[in-house]
């Protein structure tokens, strides 16, 4: 199930990225450009709310017990959202205000405007490339936890294998012992029966000498 959350992450950050790069090129545009370029932000902002919609339906799917650190990373990825949704508004807001200058003819507040937008959008690009290094470390970090559960789980298997060999080899040994118990057993009931058939034949024969002897006298 974790495998399917981390698939998605990494679309995820993917996606966070190229919106990011998006929004920060919106204000150097030209207009046609610019009003093709919002739409296309507006529909991969759907589909992040909608990869987010699938990670959170994956946690709740993960045990109680791993849930922690996925909750923690979902938590971050919706501020994450919340803040490129505030961006493409203060895009979208300083587009508006750049195309109302340029019909006034306003130039001055135009380039001032632009160099802002050229400073926030340095600071979007950093911070989605900041991002995409945090995604793929977290990949890096996840692959070597699954080696090492793999590692774990291979050998759990060969410690259960060894036991129930060791069990097979005292199931065989009990077997064995039973077979001669089972025997030893046999021939102590067998030598009873003798010592008994022996105590009866010489009663007899003792009772019919005295017998024997008592005619003759």
């Amino acid at each position: 199930m974790s495998s399917d959350f981390e698939g998605y992450e990494q679309d995820f950050a993917v996606l966070t990225a190229e919106i990011t790069n998006k929004i920060a090129r919106v204000p150097r545009l030209p207009p046609d450009e610019k009003k093709q370029m919002v739409a296309n932000v507006e529909k991969q902002l759907e589909e992040a709310k909608e990869l987010l919609e699938q990670m959170d339906l994956e946690v709740r799917e993960i045990p109680p017990q791993s849930r922690g650190m996925y909750s923690s990373r979902m938590r971050s990825y919706k501020q994450e959202m919340g803040k490129l949704e505030t961006d493409f508004k203060r895009s979208r807001i300083a587009y508006s205000d750049e195309v109302r200058n340029e019909l006034l003819g306003d130039d001055g507040n135009s380039s001032e405007n632009q160099r802002a937008h050229l400073l926030d959008n340095t600071g979007r690009l950093e911070r989605a490339s900041r991002r995409l290094e945090a995604g793929y470390q977290i990949a890096v970090e996840t692959e070597q936890i699954g080696q090492e559960m793999l590692e774990n789980l291979s050998h759990d298997r060969e410690k259960i294998q060894r036991a129930r060999e060791r069990l097979r080899e005292t199931d065989a040994n009990l077997g064995k012992s039973s077979r001669v118990l089972t025997g030893m057993l046999r021939r102590i009931i067998q030598n009873r029966i003798l010592v008994v058939v022996l105590a009866i034949v010489l009663v007899a024969t003792i009772l019919m000498a005295i017998t024997f002897s008592v005619r003759r006298h």
